[in-house]
């Protein structure tokens, strides 16, 4: 979906154009709210219309002449997303008429040298609705009136957008990689999205919680193509008392569960807090796996050599799972080792995706009841069978059992961890289960 082509919606504040990305992508991903200037960043998302993929783009509202930092920023992102689209919808409000700021938009457009569909919204009364015919003052052709919000006219939309876009290049057999770039508010999130992709693709600013929506951005890397989904900043439920952050925070939650896996940035200089323990604990428990990126490393003075092996064997008795993790210490400011992150990715990817044949697992499994027995309850004695992986991403394995329920969670775990040290597993969950040998089931 890399190399689809890109179609991009612009236009000033609150004209509806989250409401007709949710509408053309046939789903809710975006936030939409009555206030202007919901959404900040550009938005990608997964579109297909008459058997053509691309992605559509939702950005910021254009301000022009606002020199306030948030709104330059914005225009930034709006400037990079119709540099870099193939179509662009201007979206403009039959409701409001002609705005000053859409004469200024369409100006910018004229120069940019794009196709340009000058899509008027809200006109919901059509066939009879003429409204729109006001905007041929803009001079960007015929308006092609549409209403968003219940979707009049959206699949004739599509049909014309499908028209304009070039010839896709053939589609990549590479699976994707969806990264989810998760953590707390204010702990460089979008700076080190923006330093992996080498451009400032996402909006920066020392306002905290700047990120509100899961933005979807492809990179190529070494011959796969990775989906970074840079998420709004996640807080304790109690303290999201706005109705746009509760719901920023439930797309980061729908970006971990369909995340591969997921890079947790961490503040050097705050540590890792019980809510970044949580979040961790939410991608494990889902299946992702898991990098814990600490960000701002060149911030810290006088290291000791074993500062940050320290720091983490603290953190690994406090949740015993992070022993499974990979920790990189890192800036997204000055680029210190961001690029081992991509390394890293592609590793624990690989690793979540790693199969055992099954004479291996049986193998190791005998090796590991040899070395130590499960407690023997009274009654029968109990006797690990066969074991077999029956799925991977992330992997999972089944232990064939006389009798499954006498096996202790202490036991259980030993086995875990005999088959983490034998296949190491790195950055992922691994999951066993015990089942009961079927014939004794049938009895």
């Amino acid at each position: 979906m890399s190399g689809a082509p890109t179609v991009a919606i612009i236009g000033r504040p609150n004209v509806g154009k989250s409401t007709l990305f949710n509408r053309l992508i046939g789903g809710r991903d975006a936030i939409v709210d009555a206030r202007p200037g919901v959404t900040r960043d550009r938005h990608f998302g997964a579109a297909e219309w008459n058997g053509r993929r691309f992605w559509l783009v939702d950005t910021g509202g254009m301000v022009p002449g606002a020199q306030d930092q948030l709104n330059r920023a914005i225009r930034t992102q709006v400037e990079a997303a119709v540099a870099a689209s193939d179509v662009v919808l201007f979206l403009v409000d039959v409701e409001a008429g002609v705005h000053p700021a859409d004469l200024e938009i369409a100006q910018y457009l004229r120069k940019a040298h794009r196709p340009v569909i000058l899509v008027a919204n809200k006109a919901d009364q059509l066939p009879k609705d003429t409204r729109h015919l006001a905007f041929y003052e803009l001079g960007l052709g015929d308006p092609f009136p549409v209403s968003a919000a219940v979707g009049k006219s959206s699949g004739d939309l599509l049909d014309r957008v499908v028209e304009l876009l070039p010839v896709a290049p053939e589609a990549s057999q590479e699976a994707e990689i969806h990264v989810a770039v998760v953590g707390r508010p204010n702990v460089g999130k979008s700076s080190l999205v923006n330093r992996l992709l080498g451009e400032e693709r996402l909006v920066v600013a020392d306002e905290p919680g700047t990120t509100r929506d899961a933005i979807d951005t492809p990179l190529s890397y070494e011959g796969h193509t990775l989906v970074f989904i840079d998420t709004a900043g996640l807080r304790k439920r109690s303290k999201v008392a706005d109705d746009i952050e509760f719901y920023s925070t439930l797309r980061t939650s729908q970006a971990i569960e369909r995340a591969d896996v997921c890079v947790l940035v961490v503040d050097a200089k705050d540590g890792m807090h019980v809510q970044d323990l949580k979040i961790a604990n939410d991608a494990w428990e889902r299946g992702a796996a898991i990098i814990v990126a600490v960000n701002k490393w060149d911030l810290i003075e006088e290291k000791e050599t074993n500062t940050a092996a320290r720091g983490q064997r603290e953190l690994e008795e406090r949740a015993p799972f992070l022993q499974f993790i990979p920790f990189l210490y890192l800036s997204a400011k000055t680029g210190q080792r961001v690029p081992k992150l991509l390394e890293l990715i592609l590793e624990v990817a690989e690793e979540r995706t790693k199969r055992v044949p099954t004479s291996e697992v049986n193998r190791v499994l005998g090796a590991l009841v040899d070395r130590q027995q499960p407690p023997q309850p009274v009654g029968e004695s109990v006797r690990l069978l066969y074991a077999s992986q029956i799925g991977t991403a992330p992997p999972r394995f089944a232990i064939v059992s006389n009798r499954p329920e006498a096996i202790s969670e202490a036991y259980t775990r030993y086995l875990v961890n005999g088959f983490r040290e034998a296949w190491r597993f790195t950055g992922s969950p691994l999951n066993l289960k015990l089942r009961r040998r079927r014939e004794t089931a049938r009895r």
